[in-house]
């Protein structure tokens, strides 16, 4: 067999469809470096026509995902990131992962070589999209940007691209014991049923859940309740929703509770996010 030769990453992207419902979308695994590129950084823009979900890939560049319009999700173990305008995600190269893209999302992303790359992060991790940020990424996409342009811009982006204070993420536990709260709560997150109702159905006590939930989460049960709650209300309010009506859809009686919890899990208000 022939080595592999230098391509663009998403060229072998392959599409699952069906008549109705999400596409699938498949894409190669690939280890870190096994292909070369020619290229230091270089971008990718798709307007997602219809819910799409990416199968497990990896990719042998790192990825810095984000948003010009709406939310997504990326997996990687039982981490899910939300990725939105002004939160991107850092993904070294070879680490595999997932993804989730509703009809309608903008989504960027900017291939890293390995070889001219320093990683950020040897872990998946957020990187705040500042303005400045952006500006960069969209000049690399310019037509007529010469030799000498392209490595300064792309110097620059080295030089500012750093992880952010804040992440949008969400652990999911693994445990079967929690699989019924955790399939609930991403199901239907007005969901109310107690602390105290879900022990009883479980057949456990209040004390088993919550300290299963720390243990798999780093979270007990009512914060990672918010935090997926949140995780949900993102998505809705850069869609354009309503804040009274994201409020009422994620299980909060008033938009001043929800706007407590929000920040308490992103540091920022919910309107942020809507302007977004």
């Amino acid at each position: 067999m022939s080595a592999p030769t230098a391509l663009d990453p998403w060229e072998q992207s392959v599409d699952v469809r069906a008549d109705t419902g999400p596409v699938r979308r498949r894409l190669p695994l690939y280890e870190a470096g096994a292909i070369p590129v020619p290229f230091v950084i270089r971008g990718n823009t798709e307007r997602i026509a219809r819910d799409t979900h990416w199968d497990e890939h990896s990719h042998p560049t790192h990825e810095l995902l984000w948003n010009d319009h709406g939310a997504s999700t990326a997996t990687v173990g039982d981490r899910v990131w939300t990725v939105t305008p002004h939160h991107a995600l850092w993904i070294p190269a070879g680490v595999r992962h997932t993804g989730w893209t509703p009809a309608g999302t903008w989504q960027r992303a900017a291939m890293f070589s390995v070889d001219q790359v320093p990683a950020i992060s040897e872990l998946p991790t957020a990187v705040e999209l500042t303005p400045l940020l952006r500006l960069l990424l969209d000049r690399l996409s310019a037509a007529g940007l010469d030799d000498r342009a392209r490595a300064t811009t792309e110097a620059t982006i080295l030089d500012v691209l750093e992880p952010a204070e804040h992440e949008l993420l969400l652990r999911l536990p693994r445990s079967a014991l929690l699989a019924p709260i955790v399939e609930r709560l991403r199901a239907s997150p007005s969901d109310g049923t107690s602390l105290a109702e879900w022990a009883t159905f479980l057949g456990v006590s209040t004390r088993t859940v919550t300290r299963t939930f720390e243990s798999e989460t780093g979270l007990g049960f009512a914060r990672w309740v918010a935090a997926a709650r949140v995780q949900h209300a993102i998505t809705r309010l850069i869609a354009g929703d309503g804040i009274d009506e994201v409020a009422a859809a994620v299980g909060y009686r008033s938009t001043t509770a929800f706007g407590t919890a929000f920040r308490r899990v992103t540091g920022t208000s919910p309107g942020r996010f809507r302007a977004g």
